[in-house]
């Protein structure tokens, strides 16, 4: 058998490197808890669609629960519409959020409805989920430059799925970058392109 042209094999090796990474299916695992997430995510340029589900256990916390979540943005980032549903023992709920033009948040959830500018919130934020973080970090480039942002979010904790206003800190440096959040204080990791490979208390990529 005669041997592969080493042109050929140039060849194969540049068109690898040169397939895109996206589609991707990311996954977390959790620290010190029973619970993961994992999500199909498509990047195109700036904008991101993801489709993720989180799974947890049991705690002094929260009941066990699943949560799906169908995520859109903009063209440079910035959340478009989510939508969640959430699964405990005792029944389903489910969330809509959306911003329209004029950036206000409309609201749908658990019988509620809401218009709020959340304090000018572009983003949302998820409790327990790394992902939603990647937001903030692409927009801001913080994976790659040293800077200090704080950002207003449309809050959801889970499983309740209870929406409120808050505000995130992000200060990035060579250690990485360090989040504040209304429940928790980390330095976390990101790979190239801001999604985050290990939050310090919450997960890490697998």
């Amino acid at each position: 058998m005669s041997k592969p042209a080493q042109g050929n094999s140039e060849t194969a090796q540049a068109s690898e490197a040169a397939a895109p990474r996206w589609p991707a299916v990311l996954t977390w695992r959790a620290h010190d808890a029973s619970r993961m997430e994992s999500v199909r995510v498509v990047l195109t340029g700036n904008r991101i669609r993801a489709s993720g589900r989180i799974i947890a256990g049991g705690c002094g916390e929260h009941p066990a629960f699943s949560a799906s979540y169908d995520l859109v943005t903009d063209e440079v980032g910035r959340t478009k519409r989510l939508s969640l549903r959430s699964t405990v023992a005792s029944g389903e709920r489910h969330a809509s959020i959306a911003r329209d033009e004029e950036n206000y948040w409309l609201v749908d959830a658990g019988g509620t409805h809401v218009r709020s500018m959340f304090g000018g919130a572009l983003d949302v934020d998820v409790v327990l989920s790394p992902l939603f973080n990647t937001l903030p970090i692409r927009r801001f480039g913080l994976a790659h430059a040293t800077e200090d942002v704080q950002v207003p979010v449309v809050y959801v904790r889970v499983p309740d799925l209870l929406v409120q206003e808050a505000i995130l800190t992000y200060s990035s440096g060579a250690d990485g970058i360090h989040v504040l959040s209304p429940v928790s204080s980390a330095t976390v990791t990101v790979d190239d392109d801001g999604f985050v490979l290990d939050y310090p208390g919450l997960a890490e990529r697998v």
